[in-house]
């Protein structure tokens, strides 16, 4: 079965893979010159799958009035004609009841996703950069560790084991939390959490599926229109119409442009462009093995390739990347102010990167066949595309095996 695959963010590769693994003639397809140039390319490097909690609460919809009268650095919104529609969708999601049912469904895909991580890494071997470091949730206030032990035994019912630690017991778990110079009441720590590079993992899986596959990625082309006959997809035309190639199945794995190749066939995903930053610095003097996040402060470290990784922020801002430096710098300037020994701050090769999360307004990414036959869903995942990478990926595969039969 010949299938195309749009979008070669690790989604997409990850996609290629199991679609392989099931005897497919896979093409992927991207307008960037390599994988993993975009969303994918420097993102925080958590695999959170103890962690994996969707944004739409109750406790986000009350603090949407502080980011709209900008009182908040870590998350900014623009109010535009795009984000009215969706952001009404995403408070309808803001309800308990909705909430818990989200984050169900999320918790279930991560735990897939985790042990299927752990099988590929069985079959293919290559270095991303693969660490079980551990995940430390730093809580600033009363508010917020009343919130986590509601959630941490609402997850071990769901079968993840986290804990909630004092800070005494944190620090001595991560004696780098020592140096951290903010209110830390305590932390919630999942043990089970990992670190790893997702352009990595994407450019080594690439060379796996090309070696051993015959996967053909044809990168730097733009998948400018879907090809239909008797109202189904048959194939996708590149670079505005120059060429055409054909398939049984397209999968669309665009993230955050998925809408652009959709909107034609009458197909709206609803997904909004987060962005998000990160920049990626020397290590400092006292820097912490586990990965780190501040939950206040909305960002993290992860210790990664000899480097850290810090990275963070929601901006509801379209797709607009004008702040980018002003909001790398902001981050930067965090950082150092509440860990000053995570990272080498001066380094002036701080490896800027800025993003766009493809955000749902429940947070569940959309996995499986569209409305259109030979047309399947990929997208959607907003901040944990990293971590449901291979349980989406082998869903999606699933699915065409199934409609094939």
């Amino acid at each position: 079965m010949r299938t195309i695959v749009l979008g070669a963010g690790v989604i997409g590769v990850t996609t290629a893979y199991y679609l392989a693994a099931e005897g497919h003639e896979v093409t992927v397809v991207d307008r960037a010159s390599n994988v993993a140039s975009a969303t994918s390319h420097a993102n925080g490097g958590q695999l959170s799958y103890g962690f994996a909690d969707a944004l739409a609460t109750p406790a986000f919809a009350r603090t949407i009035p502080a980011l709209l009268a900008g009182r908040n650095f870590a998350s900014k919104i623009r109010v535009t004609p795009r984000l009215i529609p969706w952001g009404l969708k995403f408070l309808a999601q803001c309800t308990s009841w909705r909430a818990r049912s989200t984050a169900i469904t999320m918790l279930t895909m991560a735990k897939a996703s985790a042990e299927l991580m752990s099988e590929l890494q069985e079959h293919v071997d290559i270095d991303f950069s693969f660490r079980p470091a551990g995940k430390l949730v730093l809580l600033s206030t009363a508010k917020e560790l009343q919130s986590a032990e509601r959630t941490t035994e609402f997850k071990r019912k769901h079968g993840f084991d986290i804990e909630i630690l004092s800070r005494n017991e944190a620090e001595a778990l991560e004696p780098a939390i020592r140096n951290f110079d903010g209110p830390v009441k305590a932390a919630a720590f999942s043990k089970t959490d990992d670190v790893a590079d997702a352009r990595r993992f994407s450019t080594g899986l690439r060379n796996h599926l090309e070696q051993q596959h015959g996967v053909r990625f044809h990168l730097g082309a733009s998948a400018s229109k879907l090809l239909c006959i008797n109202d189904q997809v048959t194939g996708v035309s590149l670079n505005g119409g120059d060429e055409s190639i054909f398939a049984d199945a397209v999968v669309v794995c665009l993230g955050a442009w998925s809408d652009e190749i959709l909107h034609p066939l009458r197909i709206r995903t609803h997904v909004f462009p987060v962005r998000g930053y990160s920049l990626t610095l020397p290590i400092g003097a006292n820097a912490p093995a586990a990965s780190v996040t501040s939950l206040t402060n909305r960002f993290v470290f992860s210790r990664l390739n000899g480097s850290m990784r810090i990275a963070g922020f929601t901006d509801f801002d379209d797709f607009r990347s004008d702040k980018d430096t002003e909001r790398i710098a902001t981050l930067r300037q965090a950082a150092k102010r509440l860990a000053p020994t995570f990272a080498d701050y001066d380094c002036d090769d701080h490896q800027p990167w800025g993003g766009f999360r493809p955000m749902t307004p429940s947070g569940i990414p959309l996995v499986g066949p569209s409305k259109v036959p030979g047309l399947y869903l990929n997208t959607g995942h907003g901040m944990l595309g990293w971590t449901l990478a291979c349980a989406t990926a082998q869903q999606v595969a699933q699915s065409i095996q199934k409609d094939e039969k």
